[in-house]
């Protein structure tokens, strides 16, 4: 196949990506699975907006503060700055945000001095990304290909070609592209406790250590603090870092608080984790009891469906939650306009590395940063756009990829391993 943008993946930065680029492009979308198992789907909180001028500053240094000052000042700028344009073009493909009248109803998480952040009941990813999805099915010049996964790139020297993927009867073909976004998401997948779609392996990033391309602090890796403790198989549950914004609270086994619940995420892991060593238990509790019943069930009504499901009635009592590998801000570094080391490969997203998010994620900030970064590589690509000369397609050789995923993996795992304990 030869397309004029490839990109890999579709949670929304892959789409928004694509719905900024020009529809004179063909433009090919794939990704792993069914287009609705992205992680996009499943943020719960919101998005963070830039509310006027004077909350600039607030903004600026509340995502400094989280990533313990280790972030791209430059991004962290351009992040902030270009909130108010993304939230005006997600209004325009229909997204619906809560509101106060006429005027949005912003909300307040962990680690926000104020409150700055845009919700649609506690599925706001959900929300987002389905707008985005139906939009990019509605352009005739996007062609979306589910259930195809990249097992290479094809490469001419430093240059990005395209790649090379199976479907789900494991055929082997070749997508030949001027440029190359990668837009995998994140790693939840390497792990066992995790909020992230299994499949989510970090395969991209697999491919940057194969090729040698730049990445940046791969082992920086977000726990969240709160998921539904269960003894159950398969993905975690997450408890919306919303819910503590808006009052509830964390209790040990004597029903004592013990932490300061809106202290950056990392902070208030970390003591859930203490607080389990000392008393030798599996999880912690999280009290709803300061919020309103029927705000629990206007505000967060999927979480108060499914610890029902669970056997949990929030409005009640407390539940259990553990913390979970949750989010991923290290990737491969890309400067401002999401361009790698690598000539016409872009990534943008949870894969990517901008330097926004420093060491820890503040809050709702994931969908903000995938969305800007998105538009700006599509705006780089836009604007510096030169088809490729024509290449010799490689032959696939199937027996090359056997065990692939398991190496894959490993490999990942291992450099993780390795920049943690060159920081150590």
């Amino acid at each position: 196949m030869k397309t004029d943008i490839l990109i890999v993946g579709c949670g929304v930065a892959g789409l928004y990506c694509a719905l900024n680029l020009p529809e004179d492009k063909k433009i090919t979308i794939i990704t792993k699975n069914e287009a609705p198992k992205s992680d996009s789907f499943l943020a719960q909180g919101g998005i963070c907006v830039l509310r006027d001028e004077d909350d600039f500053q607030a903004f600026y240094e509340d995502t400094m503060k989280a990533g313990h000052y280790e972030n791209n000042p430059q991004s962290v700028e351009i992040m902030i700055r270009s909130s108010q344009d993304v939230i005006g073009d997600l209004v325009s493909y229909g997204v619906n945000f809560e509101k106060d009248g006429k005027s949005f109803h912003y909300t307040r998480e962990g680690a926000h001095s104020k409150p700055r952040i845009l919700f649609h009941e506690d599925e706001t990813g959900k929300e987002i990304t389905s707008h985005l999805l139906e939009t990019a099915r509605s352009r005739a010049n996007i062609t979306l290909i589910e259930n195809y996964t990249m097992v290479d790139l094809i490469c001419d020297g430093n240059m990005c070609c395209g790649i090379v993927g199976h479907d789900a009867g494991g055929n082997f073909s070749t997508i030949v592209a001027d440029y190359t976004v990668l837009a995998t998401g994140g790693v939840g997948g390497l792990f066992k406790h995790s909020t992230n779609y299994p499949h989510l392996t970090g395969d991209a990033l697999a491919l940057a250590l194969k090729y040698g391309i730049k990445l940046q602090h791969i082992d920086y890796i977000q726990i969240h603090p709160t998921t539904l403790y269960t003894k159950k198989d398969g993905r975690e549950f997450l408890i919306s870092e919303s819910v503590r914004g808006e009052g509830a609270i964390l209790l040990n086994a004597k029903g004592e608080r013990f932490v300061n619940e809106l202290l950056p995420r990392d902070v208030v892991a970390g003591a859930i984790f203490e607080q389990m060593k000392k008393e030798g238990s599996e999880h912690v509790w999280l009290s709803l009891a300061p919020i309103p019943e029927e705000h629990i069930k206007t505000h967060f009504p999927h979480i108060y469906q499914h610890c029902l499901e669970e056997g949990y009635d929030v409005t009640k009592e407390p539940i259990p939650v553990v913390p979970s590998q949750h989010y991923f801000m290290g990737g491969i570094d890309v400067n401002c306009f999401s361009k790698t080391s690598m000539d016409r490969l872009y990534a943008v997203g949870e894969t990517a590395c901008n330097g926004v998010h420093g060491r820890n994620r503040l809050a709702s900030n994931s969908l903000l940063e995938s969305l800007v970064f998105a538009k700006r590589a599509a705006g780089d690509i836009t604007a510096t756009y030169q088809a490729m000369k024509p290449i010799q397609e490689p032959t696939v050789d199937a027996a090359a990829y056997d065990g692939y995923q398991e190496k894959y993996k490993l490999s990942v795992l291992e450099a993780i391993e390795k920049e943690k304990n060159s920081h150590e």
